[in-house]
């Protein structure tokens, strides 16, 4: 799952209900009249009760639960038609196009026309970066798995044509290296743009043709595409904004640059993504796209790991992994764009999968509730977050925490932009805040890993960590996957910045 860090941060800080904005459907009895199970009840009032309280107009959802699907809308696509949302309706999946990217590659690699472990050079000999040595040895295996170690947010609109991302690639010089090749996870959308490069060059079609031959059309996702001249006679969800607390069409949130389709440009329905999420689980009567062995090679081997908004092991081939108490892995994604925000976690051990779209810049908050929180994960797979009791830390331990904490991203202008957040020490944890306004708590429940509370202390279901240098000092923190540099108290001022962000 990767959050927009710009809305993350907007709905820390307001931290608190917002009014309803639409109306909501229920759940009807499953088909065939056979009853459904009361989790499922329980999943739908808890849906609903958040998009009242979150101004949410409309969700898509989609479960795989006890050997039977069920998939429906809630709300409406648009506060302006009051249109229902259906189990067909169209939302931008964000991030989790990540994962059709991958596993694009990965029907490469079963052909024998790409290997994960050999450079990125091979496919794309001019491929160039910041630092030379990288450049000339990170393999496709770390771009899929985020440890490519250069700075992930990279976002210039590089135009709509079909060479939009050979030119992104080609403009991948500007962006600073920030760890050691394949040493540190860091949440790396510019790598997976470098990934839907070496499709097209190896498939000689670009990216989104290549991926609907490879993925989307084998797999008879028959509501899932990348462009909106595309989308004719679909249901289509539209992006909300939230303004004075009433969710608002806001069409401007529906541009993307076309070099980002690889990084988070599918636009597909609850029905597809289940039916997707029910291919990587193994399930039979699917094509078989992939051998068990590359389908399962997905999910295994993490590279690094970390947090990103939940602990990781790490990511295997674009899939995050997510340690239980109980044992068995949780599979996931989840993406974002302005106005869409999703979640999508499967657990193969439970064969358990979910799938949720959202319409509003507030969809993070029911996401998280749902995907970051244990609530979905306790009720249908029986499996819990490793335990996170947070405790006071005494002043002196938290001094070395304490300072200023910058990222950095590209955005379309193809400028750099900055967002710093503020961190010292109160009360046994950490308060953060950027430009003034306090934003969030890290109340500590281990070394170096901590919990972003709202600034009243309500929880926010968010895990991040501290990562420390060679030397053993605090050098980054980890939030949303994304590394924050340390600077040390009044070294540096801070800035802001808003922008889209996958």
């Amino acid at each position: 799952m990767s959050l927009t860090r710009r809305t993350v941060l907007k709905s820390l800080a307001a931290g608190v209900p917002l009014a309803a904005g639409s109306a909501l459907s229920t759940l009807p009895v499953a088909a065939g009249g056979v009853r459904e199970p009361a989790a499922i009840g329980r999943l739908a009032e808890k849906i609903e009760a958040a998009m009242a309280k979150y101004a949410i107009p409309g969700a898509g959802l989609g479960v795989w639960y006890r050997g039977r699907e069920y998939v429906r809308g809630f709300g409406v696509t648009s506060v302006d038609t009051n249109e229902p949302v259906s189990a067909d309706t169209v939302f931008r999946i964000g991030s989790t196009s990540k994962t059709f990217t991958a596993t694009a590659i990965m029907r490469l690699v079963e052909s024998g026309r790409i290997s994960l472990d050999r450079p990125v050079r091979a496919y794309l000999p001019d491929f160039a970066t910041q630092d030379e040595s990288v450049a000339a040895r990170v393999t496709v295996r770390q771009l899929l798995n985020h440890s490519a170690g250069w700075q992930g947010d990279y976002f210039e609109d590089t135009g709509q044509d079909t060479g939009a991302l050979a030119k992104y690639v080609a403009d991948m010089t500007k962006i600073p290296q920030l760890t050691p090749l394949g040493k540190v996870f860091s949440y790396n959308n510019a790598a997976i743009g470098v990934a839907g490069r070496i499709i097209e060059v190896v498939t000689g079609k670009p990216y989104e043709t290549a991926a609907r031959e490879l993925v989307v059309d084998p797999l008879g996702l028959a509501h899932s595409r990348f462009f909106h001249s595309e989308l004719g006679g679909f249901s289509v969800a539209a992006s909300h904004n939230v303004v004075d607390g009433k969710a608002v069409v806001e069409p401007s949130f529906d541009a993307m640059p076309r070099a980002l389709h690889s990084i988070g440009g599918l636009i597909s329905s609850p029905r597809d993504q289940l039916r997707y999420a029910r291919f990587h689980m193994g399930h039979p009567g699917f094509p078989r796209l992939l051998s068990d062995r590359a389908r399962l090679a997905m999910q295994s081997h993490p590279g690094p790991g970390g947090t990103l908004f939940v602990e990781l092991n790490g990511v295997g081939v674009t899939w995050m992994l997510r340690p239980t108490l109980q044992g068995p892995t949780v599979v996931q994604h989840g993406g974002d764009w302005n106005g869409q925000h999703s979640g999508f976690l499967f657990v193969p051990q439970r064969d358990f999968a979910i799938t949720l779209l959202t319409n509003s810049e507030t969809g993070p908050l029911l996401v998280a509730e749902l995907f970051a929180d244990d609530w979905a994960l306790r009720e249908f797979a029986g499996v819990n977050n490793l335990p996170a009791v947070p405790r006071e830390l005494p002043a002196r331990q938290l001094a070395e925490f304490e300072g200023t904490y910058v990222s950095q991203q590209i955005g379309f202008d193809g400028k750099p932009e900055e967002l710093g957040l503020d961190v010292t020490a109160d009360k046994g944890e950490l308060a953060a805040s950027a430009s003034g306004q306090a934003l969030f708590r890290f109340a500590f429940y281990r070394k170096d890993y901590a919990l972003a509370q709202n600034p009243d202390g309500t929880p926010t279901h968010v895990r991040v960590n501290f990562v420390r240098g060679d030397d053993g000092q605090v050098e980054w923190l980890r939030y949303g996957g994304r590394l924050f540099r340390h600077h040390a108290a009044g070294a540096r001022s801070t800035t802001t910045f808003r922008h889209r962000v996958l």
